[in-house]
Formats: C-alpha cells, structure tokens, sequence
C-alpha cells in the first residue's frame, strides 16, 4: 500500500477507490482506515492518529460521514439512486464524505449506471470506495475512473504471527504447530484464520493445541505423507495403499492430504535446487534431504503436477478416498522409469520378474559383490550411473563426476567446484556407499573437488543433447517448405519451439 500512502502524504488524492482480493484480506479494514486518513481532526495523513472524534467514531462504526452498503443485499438501482441523492449534500461532521461499498461487483448494471453519473463529475466532498472479490464483474467504465489497488493473500507465516499476538493478548495458550496449521488452513485469509482460531479454542477446551486441531481441520499428519514418498519411491503400490487406508479410518480430509502433498513435493524440489532454502535449524532438514534423494528432478515435477491436477478433480470423483488412491496410483504408472513402476508394485509381477530373469534383481540388489568393468573410461562411468541404483540428488552429483584413477581395487572421481555443497551435505557419502555395495566393501573410494574436462556423463549427454538440437535446427531450415516461408515471406525459425525427437 506504498502507493496509497504516498498519496495521502502528497495530498494527491483520488475521487474513487477500487480494493480487490479474496476474501478476508482486509479490503473493507483498509477502506475504513482509508476514511480515518481522510477524515482525522489532525489533517489528511497515511498515519490518523486514531484517537481525535473522527477517529474514534469511525472505528465504532458511528461516524455520520461514513456510509457502508452492502453491495450483496442492496443490489438494486434505487439503493443507489438515494445513496447518490444523499452524496450532493456537504458532510455532517467531517472533511469528506467516504462512500464504502462492499462486494461491488454484486450491484445490478442499472446501478453501476447510476453510480457511473457521479464517477463522472463527483463532488469535491465525496470519495468512494468499492472493494470487491471478484473485479471482472465491474464494468471497465467503472473500472477505469477508479484507482485499482490489488490486495494478496497473507503469507501463512504473517497469518500464524498475528494469532499468536491475539492469543497472546486474550491469555490463551497455544502450540505454534496448531497455528501454523491454522495458518495455512486459512489460504491467505485472515478473517478465516480468525473464526478457525475460535474453533480451535472450543475445540480444545480453552487451549489451542495440536492434536484437537488437526482433528478438527481434519488435516493430515505428515508422516503420513512420508510414508506414501518412500514407498513411491521404491515402487511399492501396496504400501501406499495401505497407507492411505490408515488415513481413512482417521476419517481425515484426502482434499487437504493432495494439498499438503503438494507443497511437500514441492519443498523437495526447491531443496534439490536451491539447499540453502533448508534452514540448518530446521528440525525437518535431515528428514527432507532424505526424501529430496529419493527423487529425480523429473519426477518431482511430474508429482506436483498429479497432486495439484487431483486436487482440483477431487469434487468429480466417486469419493475423496478414490480420487486420492487414484492420484497415487497414476503416481506410479507414469513415473519416469524404465519399467513400469505399477509391474513392480504388484507382487505376482515381482515374482514372475525374478522367475524370468534372476540377473535383473542382481543389479539393484546384488546378491554378492560384482567385479570392476575392465575398461576404464568415461563410458563404462555413465553405465554405472545409469544402471546401478543412484536415485535424486545422489545421481545428479554421480553423473558429474569424472574418471581419475579406476583399478581393480580404487575408484577416484573428481567433481567441480559448483558441486561441492552436495558432498558436504552427505551425497558423496552415498555415492561411496553404492559403490561399495556393488563392487565389495574392499573398494576404495575417493571424489575431490578440481577441475572438470568434461567428460562427466552428464557433459556428454549435454553435447549430444546439443548435437541433437543443432540438427533439429539444420532440417527445419532446410526443409523446402520453410525456406520458401523464409525466402519469400520474411519468416523466421523460432529455434526455441524447435525440438528433436527423441
């Protein structure tokens, strides 16, 4: 609201205020404090000082020179008509007369109509003050003779601070965790975090405390959440299921559960991108950098994608509990891997597997150490990291590193300066690990930071994948029908829509 108090400094004031947001966001609060600025006995400020008449009368909603209507129940042409009829008058008791008129966009157009006539040619004494939820309900010749003022919703953190500060002042105890869930509960409003405090109150019997507060949002424990990561993670079609079933018999809310799914997959992959997003005090951190590594960057997005997508068809499933299994199950039928994560989730698949071929159960669980590939070079490098069982933020670290030193007894790999948080927060450790269980705990492994040449797999796969670009380009453009745009009509190859087949 920069914008607005700069305004009342400079004494450059508007005739006609348009507030918008969800609701609960404080649109009709401000146009009231709004009035306070106009009206305050000390002069027009963007800092009333809350104490003088007009103050004090407008803030117990006594103030003559203010008028409320409510859009939603007077929506008819003559409620305007004598508003406006009244507006010709000079104010009773202070400098202007402020019109407040909430959820605008519920009047009839016979009254915007109206209300235009005076937008037009509005008296000196009157200021107006729409505040609405929804702005494309208010005509553009409304719009456009109103200073439009866009009001977001209140970060979660901001909305838990402010209830402790009213819980504080009342002297109600309460668990932060039981307001953050309230919090985030509220979506960005206030007032609803305000009348869900109130219930969790009564629910808790005089305190708001944790475990009466999720059973009355119906929210869903974490850990269950977790559970589902890490049997996604290895396929397990069962254990997610079950999991689910606990959750059903808590009869806990599966909407919210995509939710918080959703901003769990999400925190994830931020943490894969960006780690120092992980506060080192966060209780959570370990916890988080352990499913962050269970994941690819792909499949992170492809989850979030299926959480955000379910949670909005929830309301056309059967029930919540099928939309939610559902969205687990496409999880797994689509998740990026060579084998259908749905053919490893079921057991008699899993048996017919082994049956079929016994060696394939040998690469991601060895049944007894493996000897070194012969030929040490960058290749048989990008075998391993390819087939041999890294998975999130571990395979990314493996498939930058490079080929040192490789014998029958020693592996040493070098990585680049830009990778060396991802050693210190433990992937190093985890890339020795699988090595060493592959090949024998006899195995030596070291990875040191310096100077890379670029014959990481990774490198490679990024110069082919550049190779393959360029000559994706190099077709189109010398497709016929694209010179003869070119040629003929200007046209232009926009390379970046280009992209090669794989």
């Amino acid at each position: 609201m920069r914008a607005l108090s700069n305004a009342l400094r400079d004494q450059r004031l508007h005739h006609a205020y348009l507030f918008t947001g969800t609701r609960g966001v404080g649109k009709t609060t401000l146009a009231r404090i709004l009035a306070k600025a106009l009206n305050c006995e000390n002069g027009v400020s963007a800092s009333p000082c809350g104490k003088c008449r007009a103050c004090t009368e407008i803030e117990a909603g006594r103030f003559v020179d203010l008028i409320e209507l409510d859009a939603a129940s007077n929506t008819q042409v003559e409620n305007m008509r004598e508003l406006l009829e009244n507006a010709l008058y000079a104010p009773t008791a202070g400098r202007y007369k402020v019109y407040i008129i909430d959820e605008a966009h519920m009047l009839s157009r016979n009254a915007f109509n109206a209300m235009l006539k005076t937008l037009e040619e509005p008296p000196e004494h009157v200021k107006f003050v729409l505040a609405t939820t929804d702005q494309q309900k208010v005509p553009v010749t409304v719009l456009s003779r109103c200073l439009q003022f866009n009001l977001k919703q209140i970060p979660p953190a901001q909305i838990q601070e402010q209830l402790a500060k009213v819980l504080l002042a009342e002297g109600i105890a309460a668990e932060p965790p039981a307001l953050a869930l309230i919090a985030r509960a509220a979506q960005g409003s206030l007032r609803d975090a305000l009348s869900l405090l109130d219930q969790a109150i009564s629910h808790g019997g005089g305190a708001v405390e944790l475990e009466s507060t999720r059973v009355m949002l119906g929210a869903v424990d974490q850990t269950y959440l977790h559970s589902i990561l890490r049997a996604l993670a290895s396929g397990d079609g069962a254990a997610m299921i079950a999991e689910a079933d606990r959750m059903a018999e808590r009869s806990l809310s599966f909407e919210m559960a995509l939710q918080d799914l959703g901003t769990l997959v999400h925190r994830l992959a931020l943490l894969q991108i960006v780690p120092q997003v992980a506060a080192a005090d966060d209780p959570q951190a370990p916890l988080l950098n352990e499913l962050a590594g269970l994941f690819t960057p792909e499949e992170l997005q492809l989850y979030y994608q299926i959480s955000v997508q379910a949670r909005g068809e929830i309301g056309l499933a059967p029930d919540e509990y099928a939309g939610f299994t559902m969205a687990l199950l496409r999880m797994l039928a689509f998740a990026p891997s060579k084998d259908s994560p749905v053919e490893r989730a079921s057991p008699p698949a899993q048996r017919r597997e082994s049956a079929a071929s016994p060696a394939a159960n040998a690469v991601s669980k060895p049944a007894q150490p493996v000897p070194l590939p012969d030929r040490p070079d960058s290749q048989a490098w990008g075998d391993i990291v390819e087939k041999f069982g890294f998975m999130g933020v571990a395979r990314q670290v493996a498939a930058e590193c490079e080929i040192e030193t490789w014998d029958g007894e020693h592996i040493e790999l070098r990585v680049a300066k830009a990778q060396e948080r991802w050693l210190e927060k433990g992937y190093g450790d985890r890339i020795k690990a699988a090595l060493k269980k592959q090949f024998g705990d006899a195995l030596q492994v070291t990875i040191r930071v310096g100077v890379p040449d670029g014959s990481s797999p990774a490198a490679i796969a990024e110069r082919e994948r550049a190779r393959q670009q360029a000559k994706a380009v190099a077709e189109i453009e010398q497709d016929p029908f694209v010179r003869d745009l070119v040629d003929n009509f200007g046209a232009r190859v926009n390379e970046d829509s280009i992209k090669p087949i794989q």
